[in-house]
């Protein structure tokens, strides 16, 4: 079974919070365990996680990786994944968590602002991506006991999670469209998906030295944006990787 498997299995076995449906919950400081969820994490990082988390951190590439990634690979098309590094301590504690609270909030993971839901999402058969929502009420959490009320929209709204849903949606979307189609990744098409989804810095230098415009029909003014803004190459990797793995892209096609 693999791990997103597993990770389906475990939320479906959790209450379905339906629309429009309620949960109490709040977390601050003053909660009394406050910050103890932020250990012995399987924390599994997006390439958006990666991403925000860098360049919120003013780090390179090498430098995150190197210091907070552990790298494995999906089984089955063999997609890079990236995983969230715990301290070596008996807490197994984030990195980035100290006694006040997160220190990097604003650039946080998708998973932690979701919490304590559970998302669970898969592609319907017209490409769009089907969503359900879990309580995750662990048994330390005494957040449950305040009494501010959310939705589910309202939580995910109040958390900023359009935009990371949106983005690691076409992951997920890329890589069930390559499971379907039987494709598997090699070693050198893996480490490709890699530098483009999880490097970006390093990807916009790949783009210039390996002058990959020349071959695609990309406007001047998409070039200029993918080259200086990491948002933008990020959407470029996206589409690239489509091409490369699975043959064609909606939003890419190569020069004629």
């Amino acid at each position: 079974m693999s791990r997103q498997d597993t990770t389906e299995d475990f939320l479906n076995s959790l209450p379905e919070l339906e629309e429009g449906k309620t949960f109490a919950f709040s977390c601050y400081p003053g909660v009394s365990c406050f910050n103890a969820c932020c250990g012995n994490l399987h924390m599994m990082l997006t390439p958006y996680d990666v991403l925000r988390l860098r360049k919120g951190l003013n780090h390179d590439s090498k430098k995150f990786i190197h210091n907070h990634v552990d790298v494995s690979s999906t089984s089955g098309a063999g997609f890079p994944m990236a995983k969230l590094r715990m301290l070596d301590n008996a807490k197994r504690s984030c990195p980035f968590v100290c006694d006040e609270g997160c220190t990097v909030y604003e650039n946080r993971p998708g998973a932690c602002r979701t919490y304590p839901l559970g998302r669970a999402s898969q592609m319907d058969s017209e490409g769009g991506m089907l969503e359900q929502l879990f309580v995750v009420q662990e048994p330390h959490c005494d957040g449950f006991k305040e009494k501010k009320e959310w939705t589910s929209s309202e939580w995910l709204k109040d958390q900023g999670l359009e935009e990371y849903n949106e983005i690691n949606d076409r992951y997920m979307r890329i890589m069930t469209r390559a499971r379907k189609a039987g494709v598997v990744l090699d070693e050198k098409k893996l480490n490709m998906v890699f530098l483009a989804l999880y490097q970006i810095d390093n990807f916009m230098n790949f783009i210039k030295d390996m002058n990959v415009f020349s071959r695609l029909d990309v406007s001047e003014e998409r070039q200029a944006a993918i080259l200086s803004d990491e948002d933008a190459c990020l959407e470029f990797a996206f589409d690239w990787v489509e091409l490369i793995v699975l043959g064609s892209s909606e939003n890419l096609k190569p020069k004629v």
